[in-house]
């Protein structure tokens, strides 16, 4: 995957992001299925102009829903819980 913004989607901004970004220097990215920490960390780096110290990524399982007699099942998504350097920081407002 060579094109960052299709690698990263959007910034999670939640209660759970917030404290994190406060306290630990960490944020929290809806990210491609298809990435890797790598390509991610790359991605970051350039779309952002940041240096990235540690990238932790998850598979979230979609959620069965039911819509009357119907079972359907929401999309699968990769979350990027991202590591800053020290003194680097994103603001998304």
């Amino acid at each position: 995957m060579d094109d960052e913004y299709a690698i990263v989607n959007y910034p999670i901004l939640s209660e759970k992001g917030t404290r994190l970004s406060e306290e630990e220097n960490k944020y929290i990215f809806r990210v491609s299925l298809r990435a890797n920490k790598i390509e991610i960390k790359r991605a970051i780096e350039k779309l952002y102009k940041v240096k990235v110290k540690d990238v932790n990524s998850m598979t979230v399982k979609g959620k069965r829903k039911r819509m009357r007699l119907v079972i359907g099942k929401r999309p699968d998504w990769k979350k990027a819980i991202v590591t800053l350097e020290k003194g680097e920081t994103l603001s998304f407002v």
